[in-house]
């Protein structure tokens, strides 16, 4: 039974910032600040309701959508830790609202292996084209959905079975990662307990997994918040409004989390600007 629940206030989770920062592709806006989900093979909706942010959902899974948005995680004092200075002070503030998912670990490090030199429209339609191709068909509320497929379903795979994705010279990077995961020549929950500079040379031991892909999956597939991914947004950023010398560990352990505020906030003004 689908049921809606009270999450918190809703400056503590804005589903529009969460799920438009660049961290998650199987979310779909069904109005303003009203979002679909698909995360494990389960479907859910999180919305605002006044000042409060909701989620409709199994009953049984809320638990799991609890876990998935990071909500026993004190975000108040997390953005005040990176409030750094006017520039990272404004985006905490641009951003606030925003929380880091806790993705699966093999689903996120697909998903940004597809984001290289990709856009996010780009992105969530090869996501959602491999998922209704080899993921798993259950129903909802909101009509039938995929799960996203297990690495051993797309180890399985041949690089022509993947030519609907339109996913070019990515298609073999996403066969070979999905082997050595199903292989357990990359595992995933090893990579977890490592620290951050570990797991990210351990992720670029794949083929098509640099810098920015690595700390990506680490950031938000093993949940490592001092991880700190570096894509055109945020290289334009530290450019045009951080020293030369800055180096994102001084954020300390929340430096994803600024990266994020960042990402977000550079975006809304490019669209404002237009």
């Amino acid at each position: 039974m689908y049921l809606t629940y009270e999450l918190c206030p809703a400056r503590e989770l804005s589903p529009y910032k969460t799920f438009e920062c660049g961290q998650c592709f199987r979310w779909n806006a069904l109005g303003e600040d009203d979002y679909l989900g698909v995360a494990a093979g389960r479907a859910a909706r999180v919305f605002l309701r006044g000042e409060t942010a909701c989620i409709e959902c199994e009953e049984a899974d809320l638990g799991f959508w609890r876990a998935y948005l990071d909500m026993d995680t004190d975000y108040a004092a997390a953005r005040e830790s990176v409030m750094r200075g006017e520039y990272l002070t404004d985006c905490a503030r641009v951003g606030e609202g925003i929380r880091i998912l806790r993705q699966d670990r093999w689903e996120a490090l697909c998903s940004f292996i597809i984001s290289q030199c990709n856009n996010i429209p780009r992105i969530k339609s090869i996501v959602e084209k491999l998922c209704a191709l080899f993921g798993e068909p259950f129903e909802t509320p909101w009509g039938e959905k995929f799960s996203f497929p297990a690495a051993g379903r797309v180890a399985l795979l041949e690089e022509p079975e993947l030519a609907p994705l339109h996913a070019g010279y990515r298609a073999p990077y996403i066969i070979n990662a999905a082997r050595a995961v199903a292989s357990g020549d990359m595992d995933l929950d090893s990579a977890a307990g490592m620290d951050g500079d570990t797991a990210r040379q351990y992720l670029k031991s794949l083929s098509g997994v640099g810098d920015k892909v690595a700390n990506c999956a680490v950031l938000f597939g093993l949940h490592r918040l001092d991880a700190f991914p570096v894509d055109v947004w945020i290289k334009r950023a530290l450019k045009e409004h951080m020293p030369p010398d800055f180096d994102p560990k001084s954020l300390g352990e929340n430096a994803g989390l600024a990266q994020q505020y960042m990402f977000f906030a550079e975006r809304e003004r490019a669209k404002n600007i237009k």
